[in-house]
């Protein structure tokens, strides 16, 4: 009977939970039209950015004072439909490379008229010595060459060129450069690895040179840019996702001294998505015989010198020569740099448990492991405490920017396209260095409470194997997890998490 009623109640809080989560979507559209009501609606007219006339509301066909501006998004849509999908362009300097030697480059997808820039680094970790590389090129060429690029590619979430999925940057001209250079867009080239496998194979795939040219590709990119009008930009955004958010740090400040030196006077703004990793806690296999058993440390230490890899000046200064490493890392790195930064950033990073070995879903989980998921999310909310602009949600997932439900998500109330907006808006009224947010329109948002999946918005959990929604509680205890055991009387705590999810952060 103990067993019985504790499944029940399992089946319960799960019915409670799947409940709450259908309905955060509409909860969270009457929270923003209360907010709207509030403040939006007086503001939206004023908040757009000095440099684009018909920047489009935070929340496009939302708000109550949108019909004139919804009439200007859709002309503008039609006049640039033509060009919505993002086009190949090859880089000129035919000597700066993917990893196999093919041609690196970029799509770009131009918004006529518009002075305003966003530049994406695509993510996707590193290699970091012979063998990670070639295990890489086999089982994942597209991050090592451009040999099958498609002409064309569609942008999703902050790259999409449609004003409902992207109220405030679709009228923006969008760059998407594909990461092909596996050295988180730090490497200077042109080390090659030229270790041979055995006689007579130096000219066959496994035993292919590598060059590491991440920095200078976005170098590059820039230089053939300028033809396109960047040097006219008032506002360029450097962002990406994982790998492309740590690139985002590591190449900020050189992109806004190479446009500086080109004339142009366009203020560098970074946006970091999912790149904030922490080191991990675990003793690792010192030799790094295996990407899942070399610690990011180790694959970084490594790595760098098989890059040529740069980091920034200010942040090289403050670790003696070796540990340059550490620039590696965004709360080590973030205080050194000038540029404006905007840091998106689950407090639950699956990347960051997958370091640890835990993989939701896939495997049991230890006592051990759920106390460190626990501590995971303290440790990387006090490492952003002192970010000046921040929207972390208390969720399981890994990179949210280019997702095509990007809106939904929310943190005190506050998705974050309109976050982002009020950081625009924080920089027209000259409150660049400030932590507090102007009234009504914040843009430092850390969820206050301490579970993963805590907050409604977040992504839903799916079993890997029967692809069916779970709640957290009953991914636990499928895992293997005796709650009681935890500390977790479930007829003692079931008010309280139930208040937790219908409430979030």
């Amino acid at each position: 009977m103990k067993i019985l009623g504790h499944v029940v109640f399992l089946l319960l809080i799960g019915g409670i939970c799947c409940q709450n989560n259908r309905n955060a979507k509409p909860s969270g559209k009457s929270s923003k039209k209360n907010q709207g009501n509030q403040n939006q609606g007086a503001e939206a007219a004023q908040s757009a950015p000095e440099d684009e006339p018909h920047s489009g509301p935070v929340e496009s066909g939302r708000e109550g004072n949108s019909g004139g501006r919804a009439t200007a998004q859709q002309s503008a849509s039609q006049n640039n439909k033509a060009s919505d999908d993002m086009k190949l362009h090859v880089l000129k300097n035919t000597q700066v490379t993917c990893n196999d030697g093919t041609a690196a480059g970029f799509y770009l997808k131009d918004f006529k008229g518009s002075k305003r820039w966003l530049i994406f680094l695509e993510g996707g970790w590193c290699c970091y010595n012979k063998d990670s590389c070639d295990t890489r090129y086999k089982n994942i060429p597209r991050l090592m060459t451009s040999s099958d690029w498609p002409q064309t590619r569609k942008g999703s979430g902050i790259l999409s060129a449609q004003a409902e999925e992207n109220p405030h940057w679709y009228n923006s001209n969008i760059v998407f450069i594909p990461y092909c250079s596996s050295d988180v867009w730090s490497g200077t080239g042109p080390t090659a690895t030229k270790e041979k496998r055995g006689p007579g194979k130096e000219k066959e795939k496994d035993a292919i040179e590598y060059t590491f040219m991440g920095s200078l590709i976005i170098r590059e990119v820039i230089k053939d840019l300028v033809p396109k009008g960047i040097k006219q930009a008032k506002v360029v955004m450097l962002a990406g996702t994982s790998a492309g958010g740590t690139g985002v740090l590591l190449n900020i400040e050189r992109v806004s001294s190479q446009l500086e030196q080109l004339g142009a006077e366009a203020q560098v703004r970074g946006l970091v998505d999912s790149g904030w990793f922490l080191e991990s806690k675990q003793q690792r296999v010192p030799d790094c015989p295996d990407s899942v058993s070399c610690s990011p440390v180790d694959a970084i230490k490594r790595g760098l010198k098989l890059w040529n890899g740069v980091v920034p000046d200010k942040c090289r200064q403050q670790y003696k020569k070796g540990e340059e490493w550490q620039c590696f890392f965004s709360h080590k790195l973030y205080s050194s740099l000038t540029s404006p930064l905007f840091v998106v950033q689950w407090l639950f990073d699956e990347e960051q448990l997958r370091v640890e070995n835990i993989y939701l879903g896939g495997q049991t989980l230890s006592e051990q492991q759920w106390t460190y998921m626990q501590n995971l999310g303290k440790d990387i909310k006090n490492s952003l405490k002192d970010v000046t602009a921040v929207f972390a949600p208390s969720c399981l997932s890994h990179t949210l920017i280019t997702k095509s439900n990007w809106m939904t998500f929310q943190v005190k109330g506050t998705s974050l396209p309109r976050a982002l907006q009020c950081w625009d808006k924080s920089f027209q009224e000259a409150n660049r260095n400030s932590k507090t947010p102007l009234k009504g329109c914040p843009f430092h948002l850390i969820d206050t409470c301490h579970w993963p999946q805590c907050n409604p918005t977040c992504p839903a959990l799916v079993d890997q194997a029967t692809h069916q929604e779970l709640t957290l509680l009953q991914m636990l205890v499928g895992m293997g997890l005796d709650l009681q055991k935890l500390g977790l009387d479930l007829r003692r705590d079931s008010s309280s998490i139930t208040s937790m999810v219908s409430n979030g952060g």
